[in-house]
């Protein structure tokens, strides 16, 4: 497993990704989204320079499953996010090498002090993961849907100096 910036091509695993309808229920995509559609977002994803977040694929045997955000960067602290795309591939443990790889990028490399995460309160694979990767569940956030209810969010943080990489 390895991460890499992502690059052309790249969208049409997430067209691929976007065909399977449990994993847009569970990363909270709109199920019957047009391929083109798909590939236009990733498209503009992929050609896009903004200093304050960072896509980066996940990539296994040089294939694409999935990837890792982090939004709103600032000197300080940053939102973390991941998703693999290939639902075969899902309690496999390959969401925790890749979490624990982004965030040691961001920690080090990044120099990043803090950093956040949300999970929706049903969806109980990613808030394992982030207890996993260390975070502590700060508190609720508002009500969004998911899955066709409304649910809480729950908040999770992770300082730098508590990460054991």
């Amino acid at each position: 497993m390895k991460l890499r910036p992502l690059r052309p091509g790249d969208e049409e695993s997430a067209v691929r990704w976007g065909a399977d309808e449990e994993f847009c229920l569970a990363i909270d995509w709109e199920v019957n989204l047009p391929p083109q559609r798909i590939r236009q977002h990733w498209q503009g994803i992929i050609n896009a320079s903004e200093p304050d977040f960072l896509r980066l694929g996940i990539t296994l045997d040089d294939l694409l499953v999935g990837y890792t955000d982090l939004a709103q960067i600032t000197a300080d602290s940053a939102e973390f996010g991941i998703a693999i795309g290939e639902r075969a591939l899902w309690g496999h443990g390959l969401g925790l090498q890749a979490g624990r790889l982004t965030l040691t990028h961001a920690f080090t490399e990044l120099g990043v002090q803090t950093m956040t995460a949300e999970a929706h309160a049903p969806n109980s694979r990613s808030r394992a993961l982030m207890g996993r990767l260390g975070f502590t569940q700060t508190g609720l956030g508002g009500l969004e849907e998911y899955r066709g209810e409304l649910v809480p969010v729950v908040r999770f943080v992770l300082e730098r100096e508590n990460f054991g990489g």
